[in-house]
């Protein structure tokens, strides 16, 4: 499931070639790091030659680029439907953007990895796009938690979602012992728990 099948803002559209591309260089990527995939890699792990890639992409950086702003740009735009969607409490609007990013952390492993890791391989510019629709995709957290906290300061409410994302970021990598529903219930209690404490 990607991003774009999670917000409820939009209905889902037709996943394209250039879709299943750029999912199979995210796999490869995040299994083998930026450097130790080349086009032909990705190109065989397709079912088409190296250079046909390029009919879709200017090389593996462009991919990099592909690859990650959608998935900001969803995270964004997921996290404000979740906020707007519940005016009637900041308890409701939390619990809500807690399920959006535990579903996206659970379904999408492989772009975490490329988040962490990867990054910084990408060129100026994309990579100050990122950074910034991240930061969007923060501040919905710290305005939800200092309403919901109002002992908190914008930048103490920045330092729990913060811990927040590591804690449900971390876990899907983990896997098989713990089925997914119950591995998405133990994520969302103990990120709720994370962030309001005993309140």
């Amino acid at each position: 499931m990607t991003v774009e099948q999670q917000t409820s803002s939009a209905p889902a559209r037709r996943r394209t070639r250039r879709d299943e591309i750029i999912e199979i260089a995210v796999g490869l990527f995040a299994a083998r790091g930026y450097h130790g995939v080349s086009m032909d890699d990705i190109g065989s792990a397709a079912g088409v030659t190296g250079p046909a890639l390029y009919h879709h992409f200017a090389g593996k950086e462009a991919m990099l680029v592909a690859a990650l702003i959608p998935v900001s740009e969803g995270l964004l735009e997921g996290g404000r439907a979740r906020v707007a969607a519940h005016p009637e409490g900041a308890r409701a609007a939390l619990e809500s953007l807690i399920d959006f990013h535990v579903e996206f952390a659970l379904a999408n492993p492989a772009v975490i990895a490329l988040h962490l890791h990867e990054l910084d391989r990408l060129p100026e510019e994309p990579r100050r796009q990122i950074r910034r629709l991240q930061r969007l995709y923060v501040e919905e957290w710290v305005n939800v938690l200092t309403d919901l906290r109002p002992e908190l300061a914008a930048g103490e409410a920045r330092v729990l979602a913060h811990a927040a994302f590591g804690l449900m970021n971390s876990t899907p990598f983990l896997g098989g012992e713990v089925e997914r529903e119950r591995r998405a219930a133990l994520l969302r209690e103990a990120t709720l728990a994370a962030l309001v404490g005993q309140r």
